[in-house]
């Protein structure tokens, strides 16, 4: 798609054109996809902050040259299909079982980068036990939980992470300490336990979070290249759909409402 300019004063708004309408002579200026993410559609809700998060995940392996030496391995959740769309070998686990997959690859193929990628739901409520474990024994793989405060693929309910006054389908008032328990900071969680090299918190919400992001992924997989033991960087992205509310407001809704309580930040740094 692209933009027809083709306005003068008083006419109505420029328009995006449909792929099918832009001229055969039309040159493409420049191709911004990014090189681990083969070009297509996805089934992700307009407004979702996880592609954004996926191709800063993307993007580092590229800039660290590690995109042909990687194995990923996706959690279940709305990022699930998104794998289809990535130029890296990918495994499959069960719901919230990630890590333990991660950890066989790793132990069989010491020299590789292996990564874990999944939503809150599947890291936070299904297979906390999961993360924790790999953290204590420094496991050397690098996890990534992408965190909207739902379960989004399966109706969008409150998971261990929604923060107060956060809306889901099962919390439309907000979540309530006194009905639904207080909120659990996981990265804070592991940036506790020995055994772990590297813990973050960014998010994809503006130009200068998904900036900072991306340094994060960065340097968990260099603590990971280093053998530093389990990195961690968790990422908070945005669900309208999820929230409740209009796709233009999600960014700033996590900002007022999700990063309030996760804080973005390094936790926790092995490196020199």
């Amino acid at each position: 798609m692209t933009t027809d300019h083709r306005q003068g004063a008083g006419e109505t708004p420029a328009r995006i054109v449909p792929s099918h309408e832009v001229p055969p002579d039309a040159t493409l200026v420049a191709d911004n996809t990014a090189e681990l993410i083969d070009v297509g559609e996805h089934h992700l809700c307009p407004g979702c902050g996880e592609p954004i998060a996926i191709r800063a995940v993307m993007d580092g392996l590229s800039l660290l040259g590690l995109a042909e030496r990687c194995i990923a391995v996706f959690g279940i959740g709305c990022s699930t299909a998104f794998s289809n769309n990535l130029d890296v070998e990918v495994l499959q686990a069960l719901h919230g079982r990630a890590p333990s997959v991660a950890t066989g690859a790793a132990r069989s193929r010491p020299g590789l980068a292996v990564f874990t990628i999944q939503g809150d739901g599947d890291l936070a409520n299904e297979g906390l036990q999961e993360v924790l474990h790999a953290a204590a024994r420094g496991e050397n793989i690098v996890c990534f939980m992408l965190n909207n405060g739902v379960f989004g693929e399966t109706g969008g309910h409150l998971t261990v992470t929604t923060t107060i006054g956060q809306r889901t389908k099962n919390t439309l008032e907000g979540r309530d300490a006194a009905r639904h328990g207080h909120p659990m900071r996981v990265a804070e969680l592991l940036a506790g336990i020995d055994g772990v090299g590297y813990v973050a918190r960014g998010a994809v919400n503006n130009a200068g979070n998904v900036a900072r992001t991306k340094r994060m992924v960065v340097e968990a997989f260099t603590a990971q290249q280093q053998g530093l033991g389990l990195s961690f960087v968790e990422i908070l992205t945005m669900c309208p759909t999820g929230w409740f509310v209009p796709t233009t407001e999600a960014p700033a809704y996590l900002e007022e409402t999700i990063a309030a309580t996760h804080r973005v930040g390094v936790l926790r740094s092995a490196l020199g």
